[in-house]
């Protein structure tokens, strides 16, 4: 037993010494684009109003953006995806459950879209998580397949990934039925802004059920099983889901609650490595695979 607890103890210590190597190791991240150069639909009057950032967490957001986070060229596979940060819809948690999860993406050859979106709980606000927050997702995908050509991207493997409150917006977008883009229309609104398969990390309860499961993405769900908050939704929905027809995978962690991020704050063998079922399943999609994303990996036959 005590062998066992040093090999466990030596597998996390050499797994998070080569995280560390390799994010450490990683370019600053790229250049920030406004997803409404000339101010959002009903924000315009805000517009350029600076954003208020304490410590990691950033706020009062009225020019929604996204940060590009390319993975190195020498093994990027034109997959994309588009990062919802969690905080409430009071502020972002722009670090753990943004640049973090962007490099991880990188490690894989995924190119991350780092999305700020307005916050409906922001002190002061008076925005919607259903019609701007949702609409600055929206916009997001719709802004990556417009520039895919610029950023190397497959138009046909861009997904979303949110945590928390961010995996409300990331399901109201990918399991609901989009509405018609508000404001005056420009060339960005050609694009669909339904994305290719989901990533929602202990996801919020909005946006479950589904309106649109049948025509829903594929789907990797995780979350702890002691969140009560989270861990019903992910499961509702997932039954919901796979009851419709989609391809979806669920992982509840044991003695787990909320906001594990991408496993760096925990000291559970099983938490550190969630992201690495992340990488497997977006492999067994698929959607590492320049052209992939169609079938995927077959399962092994059933055998009687």
């Amino acid at each position: 037993m005590r062998l066992a607890f040093k090999l466990g103890w030596l597998a996390a210590s050499l797994w998070c010494a080569t995280w560390c190597a390799v994010a450490a190791a990683q370019p600053a991240a790229g250049p920030v684009h406004l997803l409404w150069p000339d101010g959002a639909p009903g924000a315009e009057r805000r517009h350029g109003e600076p954003e208020t950032v304490h410590d990691t967490y950033v706020s009062n957001i009225h020019d929604p953006s996204v940060t590009v986070v390319a993975a190195d060229p020498r093994h990027a596979n034109g997959a994309a995806v588009v990062i919802a940060p969690g905080g409430g819809h009071r502020m972002l948690v722009w670090m753990n459950e943004g640049m973090v999860a962007a490099r991880a993406l990188n490690r894989v050859g995924v190119t991350a879209f780092v999305l700020k979106y307005r916050l409906a709980r922001d002190e002061g606000s008076t925005y919607s998580i259903e019609r701007d927050a949702a609409a600055d997702m929206r916009r997001a995908v719709r802004w990556v397949r417009a520039h895919a050509a610029e950023y190397k991207i497959d138009p046909q493997r861009v997904g979303v990934m949110g945590f928390s409150a961010g995996g409300e917006l990331a399901t109201l977008v990918a399991d609901h039925a989009a509405p018609a883009p508000a404001g005056k229309p420009d060339a960005v609104d050609r694009y669909s802004a339904r994305p290719d398969f989901q990533v929602l990390v202990y996801p919020g309860p909005l946006g479950v059920p589904a309106t649109a499961a049948t025509a829903a993405p594929p789907a990797f769900i995780v979350a702890g099983s002691n969140d009560k908050c989270c861990a019903p939704p992910s499961i509702a929905l997932y039954q919901q889901l796979i009851a419709a027809g989609v391809s979806a995978e669920l992982h509840l962690y044991a003695d787990t609650d909320h906001a594990f991020n991408m496993g760096q704050r925990s000291e559970r063998l099983s938490d550190v490595h969630w992201p690495d079922r992340l990488a497997d399943w977006l492999a067994d999609g698929g959607w590492l695979v320049p052209g992939g994303g169609k079938t995927g990996v077959p399962s092994p036959a059933v055998v009687k």
